[in-house]
C-alpha cells in the first residue's frame, strides 16, 4: 500500500543505519550464534514481497552477519504451515501475524514476548498510528508483535459501468443504506447488474437467472467476521461483534440488528443482484470484476495494487455508505511481525522485527504503494505514491481522519469461532436457512467462553 522511488541508496542505506543504531544494545540476551547466521521469515501476501525482499537486503548491508530468508505462502496455506512448524520445531523465526491468529498463539506459549527489547532498545511506539500499537498486547500485559501496516474498508466500483448506468462519482460516492430497503446503495446494485438480454437489475423483465454483469461481487459470507462483505454495514446500526473488544467473551450474533443485516445482504443473491454463494467455490471475486463480471466489490486497502492493475478497467474507489446513524464505518485492522518462541536466533530476530517495525523498511514499503505502513510517516509517503500512480485512496483514509473505525475483533477461541461460524453463515448467504438460525450459532460460540 509505490511507485515514487525518491529513495536513492544512500539515503535508504542512510535511514536503515540510523533505524538499526538501537537494535544493537539492550535487546542481546545470549549474543554469539543467537545475533548471526540466517533467520527465516514469512508472510503471504505477494503483492509485498518485493518490498520486504528490498527491506531485507537493507538490513544486511547494517548487519552483514545475519541474512534474511523470505518465505512467501498464499493465505490458505500460511496458517497451516505456521501452525504445522510450531508442532515439529520448524516454525519460521520471525512470522507476519494476524490479530484473529495470535491469541491461540499466546495460549499455547508459541510466541516470544518483546517488551523487554522494546525497552532496552527504545523502541517509539508513538509513532504508529494511533491504537496500532496497542492491538498487540495480550491479556497477560505483554507486547507480542510490533506494528506492520494498517486497512479499512471501501467500494472498489467500475467508473464505466458506473457512467454507463447514469452514476456519477459524487453519487457513488454518497451513497446510503438501511437494513429495510437497502437504500441508495442497493438502488445503485440493481441498476449496476446485467442480464444477458441487456436488461438492468431494476427494470421489468430483468432474469436474475441469466446474469451478464453483477451489482455487487461476492467473495464468500464473511464467516463470524465480515470484515470486507458486511461488518462496515452491521457498524452503522449500533450492533458490535463482541460485548467489549478486545478480549470480548459474548458474542452478539443473536441481535435482531444483525439478523435483519445478513437478511437484506443475503437477498441480494435471490435477487439476482449478488452471486450465488455456491458459484463463488474456487472463483476469485477480485479477477471476476477484473475480468467485467461484478460492477462493484467491497474490500480491503491491501488489494488496492491488485484492483488498479487490471488492464482495461477504469477504477473508481467510493467510501462505505452512510448508514441510519449517519456515519459510515469500516473494521480497522492492523497487521504485526511476531517472533516464534521456539526461535534459535532470538537476537537476530529481535533485530529483524525492530526493523520490519521502523521507518527505514515501512518507507520502502510506502514507496511501493501496496499497503499503507503503520508508521505515520511511512503512512503518508504511501497515501502520496498512490496518488502519484493516479489513484486516489481517500475513501480508505477518510475512515481514520474522520475516527469511523472499529478494532477488528480480538478474542480466545477464533478458529473455533470460524469453525461454527463460517457454515451458519453459509448456510444463510446460499440461501438454505434464515437469519434467525445464527441465533443457535451464537449460543455455541458463546458456550466457548464458558468452559
Amino acid at each position: 500500500m509505490m511507485n515514487k522511488k525518491a529513495f536513492g541508496a544512500v539515503a535508504v542505506a542512510a535511514a536503515a543505519a540510523l533505524a538499526l543504531s538501537a537494535c544493537g544494545s539492550g535487546s542481546s540476551s545470549g549474543g554469539g550464534e543467537s545475533a548471526k547466521g540466517e533467520i527465516s521469515y514469512w508472510l503471504w501476501d505477494a503483492n509485498q514481497l518485493p518490498a520486504y525482499q528490498q527491506c531485507a537486503s537493507d538490513f544486511h548491508k547494517a548487519n552483514p552477519d545475519i541474512t534474511v530468508k523470505i518465505t512467501q505462502t498464499g493465505w490458505d496455506d500460511y496458517w497451516g504451515k505456521i501452525t504445522n512448524g510450531m508442532a515439529s520445531g520448524t516454525a519460521p523465526d520471525v512470522f507476519t501475524d494476524h490479530l484473529a491468529k495470535y491469541p491461540d498463539f499466546i495460549k499455547t506459549k508459541q510466541l516470544m514476548a518483546l517488551d523487554d527489547a522494546v525497552a532496552n532498545d527504545k523502541v517509539d511506539l508513538g509513532q504508529y498510528n494511533e491504537g496500532l500499537a496497542d492491538l498487540w498486547v495480550g491479556q497477560d500485559g505483554k507486547r507480542y508483535g510490533l506494528p506492520k501496516d494498517w486497512d479499512t474498508i471501501a467500494l472498489f466500483y467500475n467508473k464505466k459501468m458506473a457512467a454507463d448506468a447514469g452514476l456519477t462519482p459524487e453519487q457513488m460516492g454518497s451513497l446510503t443504506w438501511n437494513a429495510q430497503d437497502g437504500g441508495t446503495y442497493e438502488k445503485a446494485i440493481a441498476h449496476l447488474t446485467v442480464d444477458k438480454s441487456g436488461k438492468r437489475g431494476d427494470e421489468p423483465g430483468f432474469d436474475k437467472n441469466n446474469v451478464a454483469v453483477y451489482g455487487l461481487g461476492l467473495e464468500s459470507s464473511g464467516a463470524g467476521m465480515g470484515q470486507t462483505q458486511w461488518s462496515f454495514l452491521t457498524a452503522t446500526t449500533g450492533w458490535n461483534h463482541t460485548d467489549k473488544n478486545p478480549w470480548g467473551t459474548h458474542f452478539n450474533y443473536d441481535d435482531k440488528k444483525f439478523q435483519d443485516t445478513i437478511t437484506w445482504w443475503a437477498s441480494l443473491a435471490e435477487k439476482g443482484y449478488m452471486p450465488k454463494l455456491e458459484t463463488t467455490v474456487g472463483a476469485n471475486a477480485a479477477d471476476n470484476f477484473g475480468a467485467g463480471k461484478a460492477a462493484i466489490n467491497t474490500s480491503g486497502s491491501w488489494m488496492i495494487g491488485q484492483y488498479s492493475g487490471y488492464k482495461g478497467i477504469q477504477l473508481g474507489i467510493a467510501p462505505t455508505p452512510t448508514g441510519a446513524d449517519g456515519k459510515r464505518a469500516s473494521m480497522f485492522n492492523g497487521l504485526a511481525d511476531s517472533i516464534w518462541a521456539g526461535t534459535k536466533k532470538k537476537d537476530a530476530a529481535i533485530k529483524w522485527v525492530e526493523y520490519l517495525g521502523s521507518a527505514a523498511c515501512q518507507d520502502v514499503v510506502a514507496a511501493k504503494a501496496v499497503v499503507f505502513p503503520a508508521v505515520k510517516g511511512s503512512s503518508e509517503k504511501a497515501a502520496a505514491a498512490f496518488k502519484a500512480k493516479g489513484v486516489d485512496v481517500s475513501a480508505f483514509t477518510q475512515h481514520v481522519k474522520d475516527k469511523t473505525t472499529f478494532l477488528f475483533p480480538i478474542t480466545d477461541n477464533a478458529a473455533k469461532i470460524e469453525g461454527i461460524m463460517k457454515p451458519a453463515m453459509d448456510g444463510v448467504v446460499a440461501g438454505k436457512s434464515p437469519a434467525s438460525s445464527l441465533t443457535a450459532a451464537n449460543e455455541q460460540v458463546n458456550a466457548l467462553f464458558a468452559k
